[in-house]
């Protein structure tokens, strides 16, 4: 490669809520580099595009005053608006570029991302000079590949997770694909080749955690045969899909959001093992725009992670959301499933909470533990795990017998029930 061609940059222009944040440069030798906007930078009201830009966050000033630089995959804060597993090896094969190419699968994705950020490729004469100045002698260029007739026909689904999942628009009880403008509105999970039973299992768990007071989006068990424009994906012959109504799309407004690995500035794939449940505690307490029931609803949903099995509450499925563009507060649930009955003997949680991850030692010590080292008060989180706890017991023996998951499926669930602490047994 000459010189020449290593100075060639594409670059996207961000936006949030109609702003403009800044300018990510794609180098051909697979470095990119974000810069903010100086109007960005300094406007105080600014919308929130991470928590780490906040202005009330320490050290977010320094943090904004330089380029965010990486090599091969982008900054954490973009790299987990992308899908992870088999959607992203779709995608890829579509635009006939590396499962690992994240800026040009960006490129692709970036006009229906999570949230509302939008990532828009610039013509090279529309480039500032700053960008090329700041980024050394370099030169814009075109974009190759991304806009050619066929992927103008391709459908664009861009929802960070492993799962087959969609963002599609429902239409007289109908759904399709989102792609062009139109924003999707509901999130359709489809029947999983490797897990029998996953919908149905998904909106068990939901319809549980929401009678003992988690906070959850509307739900929906849909027909396949009312799912259109589908790509050519295999398919179990399993009947439904699950369907969870989009959070952060409100009509055809976006709102903000980002998830706790975004957050931590982690990458997806240490979603599990870089962080635990005290550090989102504490963040939750110090900085959304009501601590106190963020931290009560964290604590909730921590115990329903536990009663329902789900073993995979890991940093990715725990959310901010910036309703009024700006202020940060705990997301609703998604993402809650009862993960033991595909995963023979697991009894952990996806991170530490009170030193320990294992379901069936957990107990009432070790959630206050997690208060203590999380800073917030013991007596703010008992009565809440108190009131859940009474629910559970009195509300789910009889509720899930007419819910949708398999009956072997249940038998697991109970069974699990009876094996917790003395202080969260259901009997």
């Amino acid at each position: 490669m000459s010189t020449d061609r290593g100075n060639e940059i594409n670059v996207l222009k961000l936006t949030l809520h109609g702003r403009l944040v800044g300018y990510l440069a794609g180098f051909l030798n697979g470095r990119n580099v974000l810069s903010f906007a100086d109007e960005f930078k300094v406007d105080a009201g600014r919308p929130t595009f991470s928590l780490i830009t906040h202005p009330s966050f320490p050290h977010s000033d320094r943090l904004m005053a330089e380029s965010w630089a990486r090599n091969q995959k982008l900054h954490p804060s973009l790299s987990n608006l992308l899908p992870e597993g088999s959607l992203r090896e779709l995608i890829a094969q579509g635009l006939k570029v590396h499962v690992d190419n994240e800026f040009h699968i960006l490129s692709y994705l970036g006009g229906d991302l999570p949230g509302a950020l939008v990532a828009e490729p610039m013509a090279p004469d529309d480039v500032p000079d700053s960008v090329l100045s700041a980024n050394g002698k370099a030169k814009a260029v075109p974009f190759h590949n991304l806009f050619g007739e066929k992927a103008n026909q391709e459908n664009k689904f861009s929802l960070a997770g492993v799962q087959m999942k969609f963002s599609m628009k429902e239409k007289d009880g109908r759904y399709n694909l989102s792609k062009g403008d139109a924003l999707g509105d509901w999130i359709i999970k489809t029947p999983s080749t490797k897990h029998k039973d996953v919908p149905v299992n998904e909106y068990t768990a939901m319809s549980l955690a929401s009678l003992i007071g988690v906070d959850i989006p509307e739900i929906k068990l849909v027909e396949l045969n009312k799912l259109d424009n589908l790509p050519q994906i295999n398919l179990p012959d399993e009947k439904l899909a699950f369907a969870i109504k989009r959070f952060d799309r409100n009509s055809e407004m976006r709102i903000h959001m980002e998830d706790f690995a975004q957050v931590l500035v982690k990458y997806p794939h240490e979603k599990y093992n870089s962080a635990n449940y005290e550090q989102i505690g504490r963040i939750l307490y110090g900085f959304s725009g009501d601590g106190l029931a963020d931290v009560q609803q964290f604590a909730r949903r921590l115990l329903v992670n536990i009663l329902l099995a789900n073993g995979d509450a890991h940093l990715k499925n725990w959310s901010l959301l910036y309703s009024d563009k700006i202020t940060p507060r705990l997301s609703p649930a998604y993402d809650i499933v009862t993960t033991s009955v595909y995963i023979d003997g697991e009894k952990q949680y996806a991170l530490n909470l009170g030193k320990t991850k294992d379901w069936y030692d957990v107990s009432y010590a070790n959630f206050q533990s997690w208060a203590e080292r999380s800073e917030i008060p013991w007596r703010v989180i008992k009565p809440h795990l108190d009131d859940a706890m009474e629910k559970a017991r009195s509300l789910w023996p009889e509720a899930i017998k007419d819910l949708p998951m398999s009956e072997q499926h249940k038998l697991k669930l109970k069974d699990h029930w009876g094996k917790l602490n003395e202080d969260f047994l259901i009997n």
